[in-house]
């Protein structure tokens, strides 16, 4: 041990732990200044977002009962006891959670090869097919929604164009079924998943698959073996953005799927202005909160786990 890095034998144990641990001045005002950064985003974000969650699992405690007023001062877990044994709730989840897990995998199918395409374009046509691909995302979803009505319904261009042709004589009852609203659902959010795995391919290095193909790898075994390990991050971020704007969506199963094809987003909507059960509807999108942060997590975490392992 030399000079500089040894501590005299009469300086006590905790004197040299406050020397180790001191922070210089410049380091305080660096944290000062960063936590004065944060702190107006901190604020917006425990008013917009923490205290509404908040007010919302108050509400979800009290009682209801139309005969005395509606909303109760009383303060139980009984619907969440209801929740969580009726059926009827369970079918309500079951049907939300495969259709969440049915559009994030019909987005990776296409948003992932459609990233890929046009990132291997030129411009001009990048530029102009990448205006196209994410240009959806400029209008409402509902706009968009009602577009797939109309192309859906039993007068909808879809229906007169088979039945010009021949191929159906009666229309066919394409909406208000669980594939209309997949199809539509898929449209709206495959914008993200390109987003996403666009992020991914542009830090992707194309000298490693330059490299691959000139040791004599295909362009499917390039494709299998190099970029697609590379834009994993990218395709696992746009699946967790898909799955739960999916689960918690609200006007395209509305709309496509109406009052037949209930999802928890619609169920909770109908017990706040139909049936006015406001702490019902509260602990239905606290239930579907929770669920969906666990199920979130749990994929993030054993994803984490597995690339971690192969990784070293």
């Amino acid at each position: 041990m030399n000079a500089a890095t040894s501590t005299p034998p009469g300086v006590p144990a905790v004197q040299k732990m406050k020397t180790a641990t001191a922070v210089s001045p410049e380091a305080a005002s660096q944290r000062r200044a960063a936590w004065t950064l944060v702190m107006p985003a901190t604020v917006y974000f425990l008013v917009l977002l923490a205290v509404p969650l908040v007010l919302t699992f108050v509400l979800s405690l009290h009682g209801f009962d139309p005969n005395l007023g509606g909303v109760l001062p009383t303060v139980s877990l009984q619907h969440y006891v209801d929740i969580l044994t009726d059926s009827y709730f369970y079918e309500i989840f079951l049907r939300t959670l495969l259709l969440s897990v049915g559009v994030t995998l019909l987005c990776v199918l296409v948003g992932v090869p459609e990233a890929y395409f046009l990132f291997r374009m030129r411009d001009p046509w990048r530029s102009l097919c990448l205006v196209l691909v994410l240009g959806p995302l400029l209008i409402s979803v509902v706009v968009r929604t009602l577009g797939w009505s109309i192309l859906l319904g039993r007068e909808g261009l879809i229906n007169i164009v088979l039945t010009k042709l021949g191929i159906i004589d009666h229309p066919l009852q394409m909406i208000f079924t669980m594939g209309a609203v997949t199809v539509a659902l898929v449209h709206v959010l495959v914008p993200l998943m390109v987003l996403s795995v666009w992020t991914s391919l542009t830090r992707l290095d194309p000298a490693v698959a330059h490299a691959a193909r000139s040791l004599g790898a295909g362009r499917a075994t390039v494709m299998w073996r190099v970029v697609l390990p590379q834009i994993t991050p990218g395709i696992l971020s746009g699946s967790l953005i898909v799955f739960a704007l999916t689960a918690s969506a609200f006007a395209t199963p509305a709309l496509i799927g109406g009052r037949r094809l209930k999802v928890v987003a619609t169920t909770a909507y109908d017990e706040f202005l139909g049936t006015l059960n406001w702490p019902l509807g509260a602990a239905i999108a606290i239930v579907l909160l929770i669920v969906n942060v666990l199920i979130i997590s749990g994929y993030n975490r054993a994803l984490e786990k597995r690339f971690t392992r192969r990784l070293g």
